[in-house]
């Protein structure tokens, strides 16, 4: 089983950063896809980036380009999300989410979130 821990999120000012944290407990994030999503209040949850842990390959919405970065550093179970130029359209829950395939039994895992709150 593994458990996923989000930090990092507060309230800042438009045009501020912040830097988001998702850490694993129970195992690595090797041989996952690892996954940051998002809810506003009376919205879907949006796909907002995603790395490859393995190869580091990464991929955002068009929302964020150039705006956010997915990384993986250091020790094998904490992805970040650097978060800059923030928008009050960015105020949301801040999920991450972990997936792997393994012999045909697929694995997902969620956070319980951490709130990123833009002011403008």
């Amino acid at each position: 089983q593994v458990q996923l821990v989000e930090s990092g999120g507060g309230l800042v000012q438009a045009g501020g950063s912040l830097r988001l944290s998702c850490a694993a407990s129970g195992r690595t994030f090797r041989n996952y896809d690892v996954y940051w999503f998002r809810q506003a209040p009376g919205k879907e949850r949006e796909f907002v980036a995603t790395i490859n842990w393995n190869v580091g390959t990464t991929n955002y919405t068009d929302s964020v380009k150039g705006r956010f970065t997915i990384s993986r550093e250091g020790a094998e179970n904490t992805v970040f999300l650097q978060m800059t130029s923030l928008k009050p359209e960015d105020t949301a829950v801040y999920y991450c989410r972990a997936r792997s395939t393994n012999w045909g039994t697929t694995y997902v895992y969620w956070g319980q979130g951490t709130q990123v709150t833009v002011s403008s």
